[in-house]
């Protein structure tokens, strides 16, 4: 719509310039070369509409047919130009000679006036033919980008959508395993285990379509994995989320956290006999939605700065292919305590990188 636009201004401001042109050039053949006014507005309509014409030809013209060679375009345009300035002068001659047999003078006039004319005519016909194939290969250009960009989009998002699919089947294998390892000792837990692995597999389908949600929304989703998890640990596995009202309504995509989070209880309860608590908390800052997982390890048994595993490697790439950047993610390991942040920038256009 924009582009057809653009394209019917510039056909009226073609239309209105040479409109202009006729009107001044009649003036200055009656007021100038003292030729009467009929025969000066026959001579500026003649010639002018002849010259509009040899314009619309040469631009419909490069349209189709433009060399790709640099060198090549330029010579086709001035080659071109050159015979439809030199069509252009004779055929405006024959017309006006036809028009006035009998006017020696003018006639004569109008012969002197043939190295002008093609001077005037070859340069203003070459003009709007390299204008035309400037507006030609920009628009062919901006073709190309779009077709570029939207190509890029649907492979970001069928790799984002790739990259969704695996998170699931990620832990669903592992909550598979535990429910496995409690059907024979705790049958009771391990019935709940699958009542809210269906919820939260459920609420999976949901947030299938859902590019973004808010940080409440992702929370919620949360707390069904964390009761699954509570199930299979029991008393082993606390949380604690602190609550952040302004953050709650920031937005971020969907089914970020669980992996971080499974992450922090594979390096702290894996391998170990005591209790942990996993804390989560989030604040705004700079536009920027911070949200941080903590979780304590055991530095003698595990190297959390080696390997982060599938889980954050997932996340940063999430991040990279919506933001294009690799600061959005950041893990630190201090005191026994290791530090999951996950960065989301509030300020970009969110249509724009769906």
């Amino acid at each position: 719509m924009v582009k057809q636009l653009i394209k019917g201004n510039a056909w009226w401001a073609f239309l209105a310039s040479f409109a202009i042109w006729m009107f001044l050039y009649g003036g200055l053949l009656w007021y100038w070369f003292d030729l009467p006014l009929w025969q000066s507005v026959t001579d500026s309509a003649v010639h002018v509409i002849l010259l509009g014409a040899a314009g619309i030809v040469i631009s419909h013209n490069v349209a189709y047919y433009r060399p790709a060679d640099g060198t090549m375009k330029f010579g086709y345009v001035a080659v071109l130009s050159f015979a439809l300035s030199v069509l252009w002068v004779c055929l405006s001659r024959w017309i006006l000679v036809s028009a006035f047999p009998e006017d020696v003078p003018y006639l004569n006039w109008l012969n002197n006036a043939i190295p002008v004319h093609a001077i005037v005519g070859c340069m203003l016909i070459a003009g709007i033919g390299f204008r035309s194939q400037m507006w030609y290969d920009e628009e062919e250009q901006q073709e190309y980008r779009q077709r570029k960009e939207a190509t890029e989009r649907i492979v970001r998002e069928a790799e984002l959508f790739k990259l969704r699919q695996q998170l699931q089947p990620h832990f669903l294998f592992n909550s598979l395993n535990s429910i496995n390892a409690l059907i024979m000792l705790r049958p009771k837990e391990a019935r709940e285990m699958v009542l809210k692995l269906s919820d939260f597999l459920r609420g999976s389908l949901k947030r299938e379509d859902d590019q973004w949600i808010t940080l409440a929304e992702e929370l919620n989703y949360l707390q069904l994995y964390l009761d699954i998890e509570k199930v299979r640990f029991g008393h082993r596995l606390t949380t604690n989320v602190v609550p952040y009202e302004e953050a709650d309504k920031m937005m971020m995509p969907p089914m970020l956290l669980q992996p971080v989070v499974e992450n922090a209880i594979k390096f702290g309860l894996y391998d170990t006999t005591g209790d942990i608590t996993i804390s989560i908390k989030s604040w705004l800052q700079d536009n920027m939605l911070y949200i941080a997982i903590q979780n304590p390890f055991d530095n003698e048994l595990q190297q959390p700065n080696k390997g982060t595993g599938f889980g954050l490697t997932s996340i940063q790439r999430r991040l990279y292919l919506l933001f294009a950047r690799q600061d959005l993610l950041e893990t630190t390991a201090i005191d026994n305590i290791f530090t999951t942040i996950i960065k989301v920038p509030q300020s970009h256009d969110k249509s724009s990188i769906n």
